[in-house]
């Protein structure tokens, strides 16, 4: 044993001046002749195989600044022998790149496109016209594009129609629409209101009768309607012309309303003894000078004479109807009683409009009404629905409609839907009696 590591190995038959490496192969060693080398090496341990002619390196040794592997034997560096075959047998593989001349049909394409950037047609599709037609059902609109904020600002401007311009159709003549139910709690007043202001918004002429002695159709277009103001029950009653009790809206042009207060309570019992008592609103309004497109009259929820001077007056009857079936019940007698005052007292009397009220998506019992309703009415049923909306109930307490208070909401865009509706529908078919 010498200081370097290394011994004389007794078995080895040469001279015994060749020191040997207690983890080196010998010099002279070759797997062929184990009998000169080693002791016989484990199974399965390859040699390494050096080229004819190129003498072994010498173990190199670590320098004091470099870290050394390996063992550590009495201060010294001892090399760890490696597998070579092992090595190159946990090396990682590189993969080959093609030669040109390995694919020689193969052209380099000007324009590469990712097939993931073109969607595939549908299954069922064949032909280039099927490729041609076919759209992404991942695709947006431009509903999608824009934003809601956008979209909502948008609708707005639409109803409001800042320009001032006649956006929707104006009749030849007067419409005189009376808007009855005698079932409470349907929309008639919010129905009133708000398509009086979407009419008016876009260059309509048009006029509100508020004959509900509770006066909510005043309430809902800020007029006053306190004790002492000139109302609807002086124009009843003392024959007051209407002219002098119909008042301007704030903010809204083309529109004026008649209000009423708590004295039309009394109206009813004081008509029994006047004669001619179901034709007083009419002649009150065929007698105003100046031209109306619209006339709207808002009947309270009873079928008393107030009710009966309302539909006297009108030409046509737009009828609220809440998609729940406590309104449905009542709607027979409602008619029933429409056919009596055509027979007796207004031969052009007609139901033109049917409008849907409070609409919930969300129950099958919406859906149920508004299948038996359009099934009976047919074409007299608008197809603007309003649904339910907490802004349409928010408004009246700020003294506005839903049209000027939101204008933006899914209420306000279905009132103008079906003010759109009305308009487009008097044109077709004008009606009225005083030009």
């Amino acid at each position: 044993m010498h200081d370097d590591g290394r011994y004389d190995d007794p078995r080895v038959t040469r001279s015994t001046g060749d020191p040997v490496s207690r983890e080196t192969d010998y010099p002279s060693w070759s797997p062929d002749e184990p009998s000169r080398g080693r002791s016989a090496r484990p199974s399965g341990w390859d040699a390494p195989v050096r080229p004819e002619g190129v003498e072994p390196a010498a173990p190199a040794r670590a320098t004091p600044d470099a870290p050394r592997p390996g063992n550590s034997a009495g201060g010294r560096v001892v090399p760890i022998r490696r597998n070579a075959s092992a090595s190159a047998r946990f090396e990682p593989a590189v993969p080959q790149q093609p030669t040109p001349d390995a694919v020689p049909d193969a052209s380099p394409d000007p324009d590469p496109v990712s097939v993931t950037d073109t969607p595939a047609p549908p299954a069922g599709s064949h032909g280039a016209g099927a490729e041609a037609a076919y759209v992404s059902r991942e695709t947006p609109t431009r509903e999608e594009d824009d934003p809601p904020l956008a979209m909502e600002a948008m609708r707005a401007v639409q109803i409001l129609n800042p320009s001032g311009e006649v956006t929707m159709p104006r009749p030849e003549r007067t419409r005189v629409m009376c808007v009855a139910n005698q079932k409470g709690g349907v929309g008639k007043t919010t129905t009133t209101v708000n398509l009086a202001v979407a009419l008016a918004l876009h260059g309509n002429r048009v006029l509100v009768v508020d004959l509900d002695p509770q006066g909510n159709a005043s309430t809902g277009l800020n007029v006053p309607h306190h004790t002492g103001v000139p109302d609807v029950y002086d124009c009843l009653i003392n024959s007051v012309p209407l002219e002098e009790v119909a008042q301007a809206v704030e903010g809204i042009p083309n529109l004026w309303c008649v209000p009423a207060t708590i004295d039309l309570a009394g109206a009813e019992i004081e008509l029994v003894s006047v004669v001619a008592r179901e034709s007083r609103l009419v002649r009150a309004i065929a007698a105003y000078p100046g031209h109306f497109d619209y006339v709207f009259i808002d009947c309270p929820p009873s079928l008393g004479l107030l009710t009966v001077n309302a539909l006297v007056a009108a030409q046509e009857v737009l009828i609220p109807i809440q998609c729940e079936y406590y309104a449905l019940e009542g709607l027979n007698q409602l008619i029933n009683n429409i056919n009596l005052v055509r027979q007796h007292l207004n031969p052009k009397l007609d139901v033109s409009t049917i409008l849907l009220t409070m609409y919930d998506r969300r129950t099958r019992l919406a859906d149920a009404v508004e299948q038996d309703v359009r099934n009976h009415f047919g074409d007299k049923v608008l197809q603007a629905v309003i649904p339910r909306n907490v802004r349409v109930s928010e408004a009246p307490s700020y003294g506005q409609s839903v049209m000027t208070y939101d204008p933006g909401s899914r209420g306000a865009t279905s009132y103008f839907e079906a003010a759109q509706e009305i308009a487009e529908r008097g044109i077709k078919e004008p009606v009225g009696r005083n030009a």
